[in-house]
């Protein structure tokens, strides 16, 4: 029986094209039907184009599907993607630019600390209004979510719906090729154990043919200047920690109390060796907003110029589905899950990211055990204000909001209390108009 897979958000044409192909190349996906829904019809439009340009070029049986009605789109699906970004660029931008104004100098802004916050605050109303539609039209579907802040959004749904919903992330992958690429070790003959929080999770072990590799990435950091350059922030984690944590510099430069607390540290260690971006937070908001202008010509160009790739990528996305609703071959990946006894010394009952075994029975999280200590400890201070402020917004509670981010790393390094209070009331004042679960917008 044919599949039927719904991408909520298709307008995001960068992963819905490598979603879709990678589907395709397994059997049991080649004559799905591919739902594809945005609220942005012109987006929605230029993604039905594309993935029909997959579609023929693998001469697939496929049947595509693109709609603004959520409820067609989720009818009898089998799996759900969620890619949305629930406002506009402009919206988001008040996140960085308000804590800018006091202080707090954030880089990206899309996982935690005060910006990921409120960003998680104004998405949370409509990830669980997603929830409900899933569990009323296609209750036995399988959602992975990719859309940012990761842990904060899961653990709202995970706690608010049925849905059998679980967070993928990039940051494993990518750090785990990166790391082996330093040593010259082709990935094939890399494995590894990773756990922690989303975007700050920790490479327990990592060995090459069986062996500890972690003495080889040392001495690639501290003798070749190019390597330590290319991620100051996460190398002077690892240097000090003696565990390398997931995700770039310049995202983990926010998670924490040393890097961004003074303009010296940030020209430092954030503006010159953040990986794929410098540390300021007017490049980010100006390259979001270059997007914003240029995607139109983009797609364009790839519609009218690019050759088709039907190669299977390495998304986890498309191997979930298939060892889940697929043909069943077993698949291990790092994903998003309450912490019901996987981690010991993190909060019980938040989101983790652990090693998850994706088959036919389902998702077969396993147990880690406890972290060490030097990094649990700030992996319980962000989990912790991940859990207030998703308990804020679950109960309507400012305050609990508040609390939040009184603990946030970044932020308690730099504000006082009464400083804290004033961003945030200002923050809710921005973004008011998008906080339905509120009723008061003061602390």
């Amino acid at each position: 029986m044919s599949k039927k897979i719904t991408f909520i958000g298709a307008g995001s044409l960068g992963f819905t094209r490598g979603l879709v192909r990678d589907l395709l190349t397994f059997p049991a996906f080649q004559d799905a039907t591919l739902a594809l829904m945005d609220i942005d019809e012109e987006r929605l439009n230029f993604a039905r184009t594309a993935v029909e340009k997959i579609v023929k070029a693998g001469n697939y049986p496929a049947k595509i599907v693109a709609t603004l009605d959520r409820t067609e789109a989720l009818e009898g699906a089998d799996g759900v993607v969620c890619t949305i970004l629930a406002q506009s660029v402009n919206v988001w931008r008040s996140d960085i630019e308000i804590p800018k104004k006091y202080g707090v100098d954030i880089n990206v802004g899309d996982t935690r600390g005060p910006a990921g916050i409120f960003r998680a605050l104004r998405t949370i109303p409509v990830m669980i209004d997603i929830c409900k539609d899933i569990e009323k039209y296609a209750p036995n579907a399988v959602f992975l979510n990719y859309t940012n802040p990761m842990a904060m959004l899961c653990r709202a749904m995970q706690t608010a719906s049925k849905v059998n919903v679980v967070g993928l992330c990039h940051s494993v992958q990518g750090t785990a090729e990166m790391l082996a690429k330093w040593i010259g070790a082709p990935m094939e003959e890399i494995t590894y154990f990773c756990a922690g929080i989303n975007h700050q999770a920790w490479f327990l072990d990592f060995k090459w043919n069986g062996k500890d590799a972690y003495p080889l990435i040392r001495e690639a950091i501290t003798t070749r200047p190019e390597i330590y350059n290319e991620e100051q922030v996460r190398n002077e984690m690892f240097l000090h920690l003696g565990y390398y944590v997931t995700e770039s510099s310049g995202h983990n430069s926010e998670y924490n109390a040393w890097f961004r607390k003074r303009p010296d540290l940030i020209e430092k260690y954030c503006t010159h060796g953040t990986g794929w971006n410098p540390g300021e937070y007017a490049y980010i908001l100006k390259e979001y907003l270059r997007r914003e202008d240029s995607w139109k010509d983009d797609v364009k160009y790839w519609l009218e110029n690019a050759p088709v790739d039907l190669k299977r990528g390495k998304e986890y996305a498309a191997y979930i589905f298939n060892a889940v609703i697929g043909d069943g071959a077993m698949f291990e990946f790092n994903g998003n899950i309450r912490n019901f006894g996987l981690i010991d010394n993190l909060p019980y009952g938040a989101c983790v990211e652990v090693p998850i075994v994706a088959s036919k029975r389902g998702f077969s999280p396993v147990k880690v055990g406890s972290l060490p200590t030097q990094v649990a400890l700030l992996n319980y201070i962000n989990s912790t204000c991940e859990e207030l402020a998703v308990e804020g917004s679950l109960t309507g509670d400012p305050m609990k909001v508040f609390h939040a981010i009184c603990y946030d790393p970044l932020t308690s390094a730099v504000l006082s209390l009464a400083e804290i209070r004033d961003m945030v009331n200002e923050m809710f004042e921005a973004s008011r108009e998008w906080l339905p679960q509120f009723k008061h917008f003061k602390v």
